[in-house]
């Protein structure tokens, strides 16, 4: 935190100025260090202590922040102290995470912890991550917690890759027909209807059909993106209400095959979570707070809030787990056997992993099945352009 400070030089001038320290008397011992006599020393508002460093940040990746992770693990693995390996990392990071390594850094030199300087960059670093940080600071065990924490940022990263990664072809296959379907109707379709009046041509109905989706997108192109930009904006606004964000949340789930897709990959990242919180040493109550917060699912937030309130009164966490619909029963059931050998860290990492096959099957069967269908679609798709397009042409050939 900053300081705002007036002291005396050794020969009487009058000195201003601000110093970065974890307390006043933090502070007022490195003012004497440097041979001045302190005079006032007051707190900085903590609102600009915050935002000096985060209005400086960009857009930090997730990958920047798994690369500063293992190097910052690895340099005080090897014996460096905390403040020569950021300043190492603030000149070997990119101009964004630069940035943010320079705000701990002059944090840290203060006398301020390394989680409470994370904490200040919520953006960059999660709840999860601050709170990993503060339980290995407790332990003595930073190392290990960041070496832990490295890991699982890059199993993340692989397991959301993997997932995307399946996506991406049916997904530029649908943008490319969606393309190419605009593209002609809006500039094809229009020279050929020129065409077909001129010799009169008799027009089969998906001619007629095209012709008049053609007509009305080009004569009011302005009202379709209106009610385009309209019903994003709209739908946007009632997921930000309580209710429209609860209600998306709870459908979402009930998507065939998608929505359990979407449940997996929730628990793969939730247990393996929990799995770290709690073997970092932070108690299951607060560890189940701070995962509900970072889950991203309303309905799964709240019962998780509902399970750490059940646990805090005495249940066992696999009673309350067992009873709750947002997850399968086979979690309750190896929580238990967790409670039972108090290895509850290693189960639920055994869960992840278990969870984690399982939505990387889905995925494959997911991608399997939309191939096809996808192949169905665009065929069908590219059928009808062309027997409306070329069906009249043919017409006028014969006539000719």
């Amino acid at each position: 935190m900053k300081f705002k400070y007036s002291a005396r030089a050794e020969n009487g001038v009058l000195i201003k100025g601000e110093i970065e320290a974890g307390s006043d008397s933090i502070a007022a011992d490195l003012l004497k260090q440097k041979r001045l006599i302190p005079i006032g020393i007051n707190k900085r508002s903590e609102l600009l202590d915050l935002s000096y460093w985060s209005m400086k940040v960009g857009r930090v990746s997730s990958q920047d922040v798994t690369a500063f992770t293992r190097q910052l693990a690895t340099m005080i693995t090897a014996g460096l102290p905390i403040t020569d390996a950021l300043n190492l990392l603030k000149i070997q990071s990119g101009r964004n995470m630069s940035v943010v390594v320079a705000g701990i850094l002059s944090d840290v030199q203060g006398g301020v912890s390394l989680s409470e300087s994370l904490s200040k960059f919520p953006r960059v670093f999660s709840r999860v991550y601050v709170a990993l940080i503060k339980a290995g600071e407790s332990a003595g065990v930073v190392e290990t917690v960041l070496m832990r924490l490295a890991d699982n940022l890059e199993k993340q990263r692989e397991f959301r890759g993997k997932v995307v990664g399946a996506m991406i072809y049916p997904a530029i296959v649908v943008v490319g027909m969606i393309v190419v379907t605009v593209m002609t109707v809006l500039l094809v379709v229009p020279k050929l209807t020129s065409l077909y009046a001129d010799f009169n041509a008799d027009l089969p109905i998906p001619t007629k059909i095209l012709i008049a989706i053609s007509q009305f997108s080009v004569s009011y192109w302005w009202l379709i993106l209106f009610g385009l930009f309209g019903l994003v904006i709209g739908v946007g606004r009632y997921l930000k209400t309580a209710g429209g964000r609860e209600k998306y949340d709870s459908l979402i789930y009930k998507i065939p095959v998608w929505g359990t897709l979407v449940r997996e990959v929730m628990l793969v990242e939730l247990t393996r979570t929990l799995a770290l919180l709690v073997g970092a040493g932070v108690s299951v109550v607060d560890a189940l707070d701070i995962v509900a917060d970072a889950v991203g699912n309303v309905v799964v937030e709240k019962d998780v809030k509902k399970i750490s309130r059940q646990v805090e009164k005495g249940f066992p966490v696999s009673i309350s787990f067992s009873e709750s619909q947002s997850f399968p029963l086979i979690v309750g059931q190896m929580m238990a056997v967790g409670e039972e050998t108090g290895k509850m860290d290693d189960v639920l990492m055994r869960v992840s992993h278990y969870f984690e096959m399982e939505s990387e099957q889905k995925v494959k069967a997911l991608t399997t099945a939309i191939e096809p269908l996808i192949i169905m679609v665009l065929a069908g798709g590219v059928g009808f352009l062309m027997y409306a397009v070329i069906m009249p042409i043919y017409t006028i050939t014969n006539k000719i």
